[in-house]
């Protein structure tokens, strides 16, 4: 799996999952599907981290969005 994919996909997982750790905390319910998805979207962000040469700066992350999403289209 290619870095950028990789950091892009754990991204938009992480974005994802904090509404649901917000929903089933308010709901009284315990957040295991939350927690696990937190847990997916945080592991793929930190393989793109370690894995790739140099890193990635904060800076860089507009544009590797744009280019994931480029290759697609």
């Amino acid at each position: 799996m290619d870095t950028d994919l990789a950091l892009v996909i754990g991204l938009f997982v992480l974005c994802f999952s904090a509404p649901s750790i917000v929903s089933a905390i308010s709901d009284g319910r315990a957040p295991r599907i939350a927690m696990v998805t937190l847990l997916i979207g945080g592991g793929l962000t930190l393989f793109a981290l370690t894995q790739k040469p140099g890193g990635y700066r904060i800076d860089d992350i507009p544009g590797v969005v744009i280019k994931v999403i480029a290759d697609f289209v």
